[in-house]
């Protein structure tokens, strides 16, 4: 009986011992990722990121009863906010005049930073969603500013069917890259927007996120695209899959260029842009090159300043619209 009591007492310890050594770990752990937060925002206060009064976060209220909600990942950089993202919204406003348009952002880490560093509050995509039902939106349709119908697209989706019932009609927009036709005018704009460098010693790259989903398949469609097209100099790679950056150093190295161009094939430019891409540490795309032996240029603009990629994003919502009709 006493072995058996013992044996239960001694049980009691390790669990309790098992228990405060998980807290300490969650613990810990905690404190890495405050410690990662607060290291960042140190970090993004060595350079100017813009003045954030100058962005509009469209979370006003009393809006009417059709609602065009443009979703987006987000950027805490305050000037390409306004001049990628905003303008995006600014475009859809001025061709859609019968919608209010309105901003979510998926990124809350960012809607956050932005909220303790400038004041500025954007809605994240719920909580848009939310003030939508508060203001008695009947008519809400969603634009999204992905590249692709990838992770983030379907995060969307998925949310947005979580509200079928909140609304009389809703609709969902396609992703910039959705058919041929877009391929077709997304390389355009990326090679007229790059025309002044092609002098046949300058390699062009363009760098995009990359994603695990199988829409990373763009990446390569792009490529094949431009390839085929005459635009043999151009080369698109990807920060987080392939083609990586030393798929696309390798291809640069087996032609004769003597300098490289980089540009974001993104939406925004912002932190991946400045610091994987135009970045001086040690795997920044920047220093690569250079240490290459390569000249390099950095063009530090997103997609989204471009007026015809704004253009074929209001296309894509206008079809939106019209599916509401059928």
């Amino acid at each position: 009986m006493k072995k058996k009591v013992l044996n239960a007492l001694l049980a009691g310890t390790a669990m309790s011992l098992m228990l405060t050594m998980s807290g300490i770990t969650a613990m810990a752990d905690e404190t890495e990722t405050e410690v990662a937060a607060e290291d960042a925002e140190e970090e993004e206060e060595n350079y100017e990121t813009g003045d954030a009064s100058k962005d509009n976060p469209r979370n006003q209220d009393e809006i009417g009863e059709k609602e065009l909600l443009v979703v987006s990942f987000g950027t805490s950089f305050n000037d390409n906010r306004v001049a990628t993202i905003g303008a995006i919204e600014n475009a859809l406003e001025e061709a859609l005049p019968d919608f209010s348009v309105r901003r979510g952002f998926t990124a809350q880490i960012i809607i956050d930073h932005v909220a303790r560093r400038d004041g500025e509050i954007i809605d994240n995509f719920g909580e848009a969603l939310d003030r939508a039902i508060e203001n008695g939106v009947k008519t809400l349709v969603v634009q999204p500013t992905h590249l692709m119908n990838g992770l983030e697209y379907t995060d969307v989706e998925n949310e947005l069917a979580e509200y079928a019932d909140a609304f009389e009609q809703i609709a969902l927009g396609a992703p910039l890259l959705t058919t041929d036709e877009d391929f077709a005018e997304v390389e355009k704009v990326i090679t007229e927007w790059t025309a002044d460098y092609d002098d046949g010693e300058t390699a062009i790259v363009f760098m995009g996120h990359g994603t695990e989903a199988d829409s990373n398949a763009i990446y390569a469609k792009m490529q094949e695209l431009l390839t085929a097209d005459g635009f043999e100099n151009y080369f698109v790679g990807t920060v987080e899959a392939t083609p990586s950056l030393d798929d696309v150093l390798a291809a640069v190295q087996a032609g004769d260029y003597k300098r490289v161009v980089l540009e974001p094939l993104m939406i925004v430019a912002g932190d991946h842009a400045n610091n994987d891409m135009a970045g001086d540490e040690d795997g920044a795309w920047k220093k690569t090159f250079e240490d290459a032996g390569y000249e390099v240029e950095c063009l530090l603009r997103g997609l989204g300043e471009n007026e015809a990629i704004q253009n074929l994003l209001v296309k894509h919502a206008q079809a939106a619209i019209d599916s509401l009709a059928e």
